[in-house]
């Protein structure tokens, strides 16, 4: 348990901190997925519409420190790519 006012200040900021990356990390991953759900059912359409926005979304993970710049670049070749396969 903290016994000082700023390591007090730091749990509650910890706390929010924690909640708005949980937020990203939950919205940049269900994005994904639905992608990835496009493509399993080879919908060309649904899979083109989506890919922009899943790329948007991994680059402000990337800033907002929530993943690896290298992971970013991966997930995004690797699902431009199953796009482009499929169109």
């Amino acid at each position: 348990m903290a016994n000082h006012k700023s390591a007090e200040k730091r749990i509650r900021q910890t706390e929010k901190r924690t909640a708005v990356n949980r937020n990203n990390r939950s919205r940049l991953r269900t994005q994904i997925k639905k992608l990835r759900a496009a493509l399993l059912h080879n919908d060309k359409e649904q899979s083109t519409e989506l890919l922009n926005p899943t790329i948007s979304l991994i680059d402000k993970a990337v800033n907002k420190g929530i993943i690896h710049r290298n992971t970013a670049a991966r997930y995004k070749s690797r699902l431009t790519k199953h796009v482009s396969n499929l169109a």
